[in-house]
């Protein structure tokens, strides 16, 4: 049955456009941000993931940042390490010397021995990053952030500059013992050394590690909210069709009760 005041067809075809309008705005939000999911309305449940993983992304930043620092500490003190381990060569050649030698050589072998002990000490006081020095007997311990919620504590070595020091201060009467002395420096100094490089390595380690979850938790949170541009570019040209011929079948639609005209004519 004919009726002006139903026109069921032109219902439908409206229905069918409005639908085909809100896809092609969805696929032409997606283009334009590169991501399927830009807030909660596409979807409640990614979007709420994405988030989380973001916030958790953007925390490695700061966590690469205490390592890095931390990082540094130990390099400073390390590459003071190597001066003062330089020194104490010498100054074992040069308590061989002492030891061996009486007088006028004796008191020029003493001199610069403790010039090289000044030296040394000159070096372990200057070894300092961000106001941390590791080579400080006692110093408080530094908290190093590894992860949102695990840290490295970087402490100095207690008493690691009082055994250095003491090949700072010889005098010709203890020419018997410098040499032990000197020995007994070098031992302890380098095992300093060794745990200070062990740490390096480490904390190398762990911003390797954070630089790799970073980019995997960025990767992942890609997988759940990017768009397939290719596809929705695609998509966009058919939906762009589909309107238009949805604007056609409602204009014929609506130009069915005109038809209606010709049996009264």
């Amino acid at each position: 049955m004919a009726s002006i005041n139903t026109n069921y067809g032109a219902a439908i075809a409206l229905q069918n456009l409005n639908k085909t309008s809100s896809e092609l705005e969805r696929t032409q939000n997606r283009i334009n941000t590169g991501m399927k999911v830009s807030s909660a309305k596409d979807s409640g449940a990614i979007f709420s993931i994405a988030t989380s993983q973001r916030a958790a992304a953007a925390s490695q930043d700061a966590v690469r940042s205490s390592i890095q620092r931390g990082q540094s500490i130990v390099d400073v003190a390390l590459a003071a390490g190597d001066t003062i381990t330089s020194a104490l060569e010498e100054q074992k050649g040069l308590a061989v010397s002492i030891a061996g030698s009486t007088g006028a050589a004796q008191t020029s072998y003493l001199a610069e021995y403790n010039a090289i002990g000044t030296e040394i000490a000159s070096a372990l006081a200057g070894a300092t990053f961000d106001g941390v020095n590791l080579y400080k007997a006692n110093a408080a311990a530094i908290t190093v952030q590894t992860g949102a919620s695990t840290s490295y504590t970087l402490k100095a070595i207690a008493g690691a500059d009082t055994a250095v020091a003491t090949t700072t201060a010889a005098v010709a009467g203890d020419a018997a013992t410098i040499v032990a002395t000197v020995d007994s420096a070098i031992t302890a100094f380098t095992s300093v050394l060794s745990d200070f490089g062990t740490k390096s390595k480490s904390l190398g380690r762990s911003i390797t590690f954070v630089n790799k979850l970073q980019d995997a938790l960025e990767a992942g949170v890609g997988n759940l909210v990017d768009a397939d541009l290719a596809k929705e570019s695609a998509k966009l040209t058919a939906l762009q069709t589909k309107q238009q011929l949805g604007v056609q079948a409602l204009s014929i639609a609506n130009s069915a009760s005109q038809t209606l005209l010709s049996l009264f004519r």
